[in-house]
């Protein structure tokens, strides 16, 4: 299922476009990203190309010369592959091969491959596996008339069928099967949610860009055991765990999917049940690598893919992470108020993060006042449990309670409210 082959090292070269408004420097970074990502898939990159244009060619996105430009440039560095930081579409993608002479793809395609390496779980391989299908549908490609059952004879008169036809109808079933798995998947994971929710626990998410330090945070502060690699995207699978506070509360701490600009529509579709943990947490951790080159840039492209999966409402507290390793660090702490600078790996300012975030979530509890009957107990009992009682008055008929309590429990217990 691989996009790029990985029994040898493919030699790659990167071409990026400026086009408005973005600038010179700003596509130069990107091709930097790619760099990574596609070392990150098994290939070497052996020459990059830029070229600047007003919009881009219909036919081949960087024009029928440039193209001609690239393929001689493609014949002297032996380069096998040629990527292009843009997407491009179905016909672009097959007039560039037919004049280079070699494949042409995007950093979508990229991106997918890379998944497809690190999907371990069934569902991450179900959405990947989907992203991947979804991706090629429209890219399917005829094998000539001899594949056709198209003829003229006696006997085989008729609308027949074509190979691309027959290949067409077979990945479109695969992609309603994969979708079925996926459904009953995401009602297990849905229903293991429910059942967490149960316990009353506030909910605690993992974001940011890839290689931010998500998997080595989740391993300081819990003991997780995940794989942590200096790699982008070298974990896809979910994972909770029990995070204890420094007030004695204890919180779910789910790891996620790392974003990255950029990020293909289709993985974005394929993972939208694994994200919808993200969208129904209390709370996101927004992890940001303090070492990188534009760290506001990687907050927008993170920021862009929480509005596009509907968790755009979800309170948010950005924690800077490799302060180690940045020499800034304290002044973009300082450029965003209400943030933390920690080292995940080294332990610094872990303290501070653990009391930032109890405080942040104590802050979305709601201080309410309540009058519960003497015959109530389970009432007072769940207040107790569920969250923080401030005070109680005995009164002729009634306890009067202040609490400190989420708004699931005030919906709960709306009878009792005084208003």
């Amino acid at each position: 299922m691989a996009l790029i082959e990985r029994s040898f090292r493919e030699r790659i070269i990167l071409v990026g476009v400026v086009l408005p408004p973005a600038g010179e420097e700003e596509v130069e970074d990107h091709l930097d990203e790619l760099a990574l990502l596609v070392d990150t898939a098994g290939a070497d990159v052996v020459a990059r190309v830029t070229q600047r244009r007003d919009r881009p060619d219909p036919a081949t996105f960087i024009g029928k010369g440039k193209a001609e430009e690239l393929r001689e440039l493609s014949y002297e560095v032996d380069a096998d592959t040629v990527v292009f930081d843009d997407e491009l579409s179905p016909a672009q993608s097959r007039n560039l091969e037919k004049i280079l002479g070699r494949t042409a793809i995007d950093r979508t395609a990229v991106i997918l491959d890379i998944f497809a390496q690190n999907a371990h779980t069934q569902e991450g391989r179900a959405q990947v596996e989907l992203a991947m299908l979804r991706y090629r549908l429209p890219r399917l490609r005829g094998r000539g008339v001899s594949f056709s059952q198209q003829a003229g004879g006696i006997g085989t008169r008729g609308p027949g069928e074509t190979q691309l036809e027959v290949d067409r109808r077979r990945l479109l079933r695969r992609i309603t099967a994969l979708e079925a798995d996926l459904q009953r998947l995401t009602l297990t994971r849905r229903t293991q949610r429910k059942a967490r929710s149960r316990g009353h626990q506030r909910s605690v998410s993992l974001v940011g860009y890839t290689n931010a330090g998500k998997s080595t945070l989740l391993n300081q502060l819990t003991g997780a055991g995940v794989l942590v690699e200096d790699r982008l995207f070298a974990t896809l699978d979910p994972r909770v765990r029990r995070l204890d506070l420094p007030g004695g509360e204890a919180v779910l701490l789910s790891d996620t999917v790392g974003f990255v600009r950029k990020l293909p529509h289709q993985l974005v579709e394929a993972f939208r049940s694994t994200l919808e943990v993200v969208a129904e947490s209390d709370l996101l951790v927004h992890l940001v690598d303090a070492s990188a080159v534009d760290p506001d840039a990687q907050i927008a492209a993170v920021r862009s893919v929480l509005a596009e999966i509907g968790a755009a409402h979800v309170p948010e507290l950005p924690v800077f992470n490799k302060i180690d390793r940045a020499i800034g660090s304290r002044r973009l702490v300082e450029r965003h108020p209400g943030s933390v600078g920690i080292s995940a790996l080294t332990g610094e300012g872990i303290e501070e993060f653990l009391r930032t975030l109890a405080d942040r979530l104590r802050a979305l509890d709601t201080v309410v006042e309540l009058l519960v009957p003497y015959a109530r107990g389970d009432v007072l009992a769940a207040l107790h449990r569920e969250g923080e009682v401030l005070d109680e008055t005995h009164e002729d008929d009634a306890i009067r309670v202040r609490a400190c309590v989420d708004e699931a429990t005030v919906n709960r217990f709306r009878e009792y409210l005084v208003s």
